[in-house]
């Protein structure tokens, strides 16, 4: 959407330098109002071209060791957890039990 504007005002920019250019008919500060105006629509251009697109973050898990699939319980009130009840944040999986209202941090304990 902003692209798309700066470069429309800088279409408009371009076609306004270019009648002050073309205009100028030996009076200076119309050249200079001319060439300004292309150089502030080169500049809304190249700014343009440098906003990032959007980007998109995926966030993996490497698990150690042997997993196997189990139901999670909350340490609180003892009810099973669901996909909702787990999120990753800063690469540590919290737990927020739907039920009790209770959240803590999932640790990973040693297999000895």
């Amino acid at each position: 959407m902003m692209k798309t504007f700066a470069y429309g005002l800088a279409g408009l920019l371009l076609l306004g330098g270019l009648i002050f250019i073309l205009g100028w008919q030996g009076q200076w500060a119309r050249l200079v109002v001319g060439l300004v105006l292309w150089a502030a629509a080169g500049a809304l251009v190249m700014l343009a071209r440098m906003q990032p697109a959007h980007t998109t973050l995926v966030q993996k898990i490497d698990l150690s060791g042997n997993v196997k699939l189990q139901n999670l319980t909350c340490r609180q009130c003892g009810g099973t957890l669901g996909p909702k009840s787990i999120t990753v944040q800063a690469g540590a999986v919290f737990i927020h039990c739907e039920y009790c209202g209770t959240a803590y941090q999932l640790e990973e304990e040693p297999q000895w």
